[in-house]
């Protein structure tokens, strides 16, 4: 295991989030595990090929359960060298979440109020902030500027590039479930309707030369690309590690075929997103 991450901290500071972008970073991810589970997930990690993992703890649980104090020092004990990211937040933030999700505090047991709680479990997670690598206070961290921080931190410039999937489709055969923007671009002419394109493709360079010839193929690519080109330095800039763009046309075989192939080419030259493109439909 080149890198596991041992994310820890106060209710309400981020850890679920943390753990999101981990996830979203390529690493092997367990959330809310016992402490006693620690060296089992490192082992089963390896044993899968990963070499990064994030690992969450429970540290309100003891007895069987384990320590994770003790945990810590048992992957110390076998040669794995964890790195502790304890995420801490003001109390009137902290509150404050909780008072918006109407979630019960875990130590809010016993009649504690929420403040009474929240003071409890910094308590009782003093030992382990002090073991802590990295301390980060998230109180007034978006969502996007937390990734960004574990991006810089933990997961290296790479794991950090947005992901564009563009996917050719045929409307006749339904949208993609995951599409984030759709293009419909059944307003060109049909390549299907032209003898010698039918068994083409948006790939072949019959059915490229009839597209380019017509004025609204590239009036649509202009303003296409004008659109994606505004749009993804902001979905980069607010942490959105995956964009799945469709365009779609009756059967998923020429038009859209022939622009997703266009659209790749240019956001290849001109981002640093890692860019893919799939014609779903085109051996229907």
């Amino acid at each position: 295991m080149r890198r596991l991450v041992i994310v820890t901290g106060l209710s309400g500071a981020g850890k679920s989030q943390a753990m999101k972008s981990f996830e979203d970073f390529g690493f092997a991810c367990l959330d809310n595990a016992p402490p006693v589970l620690a060296r089992r997930f490192v082992e089963l990690g390896e044993a899968a090929g990963y070499t990064n993992a994030a690992l969450a703890l429970d540290v309100r649980t003891l007895g069987p359960f384990g320590d994770a104090v003790a945990a810590l020092d048992e992957l110390a004990a076998n040669g794995t060298s964890p790195e502790v990211l304890f995420l801490d937040a003001e109390d009137e933030t902290l509150i404050r979440r909780y008072s918006e999700t109407r979630r019960r505090h875990p130590f809010g047991e016993n009649g504690l109020g929420l403040a009474e709680a929240i003071a409890a479990e910094r308590a009782s997670l003093a030992t382990l902030r002090d073991r802590a690598n990295v301390v980060w206070d998230t109180s007034q961290l978006t969502l996007g500027q937390l990734k960004d921080r574990i991006a810089t931190t933990f997961a290296g410039a790479d794991a950090r590039r947005l992901r564009v999937a563009l996917v050719a489709f045929g409307f006749k055969y339904g949208l993609p479930l995951d599409a984030d923007l759709v293009f419909d671009v059944r307003f060109l002419p049909n390549p299907n309707y032209v003898e010698g394109l039918r068994e083409l493709t948006g790939a072949d360079e019959p059915v490229a030369a009839y597209l380019e010839a017509v004025p609204d193929t590239e009036a649509f690519l202009a303003r296409a690309i004008s659109l994606l080109d505004f749009l993804i330095p902001r979905y980069e800039r607010e942490g959105k590690s995956q964009l799945t763009i469709a365009i779609g046309c009756t059967g998923g075989r020429h038009r859209s075929v022939y622009l997703g192939r266009r659209l790749q080419q240019h956001l290849t030259e001109t981002t640093s997103a890692a860019v893919t493109f799939d014609a779903r439909d085109v051996n229907r």
